[in-house]
C-alpha cells in the first residue's frame, strides 16, 4: 500500500472505533477513513469552501 500515507490515526475507548487521516501521495487529497463492528467508510477531506484538502 505505497500509495497512500497515514498522517492521523485515533481510537475511541475500548477500540470500537478506528478514525484514520490517509494522504494519497499521488494527488495529495486527504481522505477521512472511519471504521467501527457495523462497517467502514471513506470520504474525501474538504475545505470552508468544499474544496479537497490537499497536502502538497
Amino acid at each position: 500500500m505505497d500509495r497512500f500515507e497515514i498522517i492521523y490515526r485515533e481510537n475511541t475507548p475500548m477500540g470500537k472505533m478506528q478514525i484514520k487521516i490517509l494522504v494519497d501521495k499521488e494527488t495529495g487529497v486527504n481522505y477521512l477513513f472511519t471504521s467501527d463492528d457495523c462497517g467502514a467508510g471513506i470520504t474525501p477531506l474538504l475545505d470552508s469552501d468544499g474544496r479537497p484538502v490537499i497536502t502538497k
